[in-house]
């Protein structure tokens, strides 16, 4: 690929609760910015801080030639790609997409495809983490692609990670981040429910997450989400809306592979009825609030 003046800024599609400061560190750390979000208000931070504001994504396509996406889902992301559109390949020729989203595996393998048949080039790169870990540059950089692309990638997103670990082909990386997210996940709601459980039996809720905290399986996320439960403090870290979805690219990847994951079936009915119930936007700790409505039958 080769550069010129236009396409010297690194574009950044999409400032939520984890993009917005992932792309704080990279304008700290000097990468010349270029941002946009469905919200115009969320890019304001940004700006601040040096970084140009593009009024449309198309913007950014069209004046970086590599670009970081973080949105929602895999329809947000083809919308904003004109994916399936006959400007598609245009717009991705001569283009790097690094994309941080958790998406489908099977879907990131082929807008690979896409991209490469298109003349550009794409980096699959899910980070594992939530606000605080992306707050404070310690989230964790999973990658799948080229070496070549993995390469400029992994320069630019070091200064929000703690670590990067390259995962191989395309869709691995992903699938290595649902393999994370299995365990966060059934740690989660384990918690959750354990804090219940100490509620319904009258015990002192500061005397348990001081045990837990004490104990063999404290963590940088039990520690946070028991401060959560204690004080019923649902301010987002990981949304449910965020951790129904892990579970949905879970229960899906391992059903197309043939695996059993009961336990993370279980986890998606839990979060399921939490959103139901009108906490999608709230954190993943709010699921006590299922136990506490009406506890699931044995």
């Amino acid at each position: 690929m080769q550069q010129n003046d236009q396409t010297l800024r690194v574009g950044f599609i999409g400032l939520g609760i984890m993009g917005q400061p992932i792309a704080r560190h990279l304008l700290k750390a000097g990468t010349p910015l270029m941002v946009w979000n469905r919200s115009p208000g969320k890019s304001a931070e940004c700006e601040a801080l040096g970084a140009a504001v593009a009024e449309t994504a198309d913007a950014i396509l069209a004046s970086c030639q590599t670009s970081f996406m973080m949105l929602i889902n895999e329809q947000a992301a083809d919308d904003v790609l004109g994916r399936g559109r006959p400007d598609f390949a245009t717009r991705m020729r001569g283009r790097r997409l690094i994309n941080l989203g958790s998406v489908a595996p099977e879907w990131s393998r082929k807008l690979g495809e896409d991209i490469r048949q298109a003349g550009g080039e794409y980096v699959e790169a899910p980070v594992s983490g939530s606000r605080i870990p992306a707050e404070n540059g310690e989230l964790v950089g999973m990658m799948a692609g080229r070496e070549a692309d993995i390469s400029v990638a992994r320069t630019l997103l070091s200064p929000a990670c703690n670590a990067i670990f390259i995962c191989g082909e395309l869709g691995k990386a992903l699938l290595m981040k649902l393999a994370i997210n299995q365990f966060l996940l059934a740690m989660t709601t384990g918690l959750a429910e354990a804090f219940h459980f100490a509620q319904m039996q009258h015990l002192d809720l500061a005397t348990l997450k001081a045990a837990l905290d004490a104990g063999p399986m404290a963590s940088n996320v039990s520690r946070v989400r028991s401060a959560k439960l204690m004080t019923a403090d649902f301010s987002t870290q990981t949304s449910v809306d965020d951790a129904l979805n892990s579970t949905r690219l879970i229960t899906e990847a391992a059903g197309a592979a043939g695996i059993e994951a009961p336990v993370i079936s279980t986890c998606r009915a839990i979060l399921q009825r939490a959103a139901d119930q009108g906490y999608g936007n709230d954190d993943m700790a709010a699921i006590i609030r299922v136990f506490e409505d009406r506890p699931l039958a044995s």
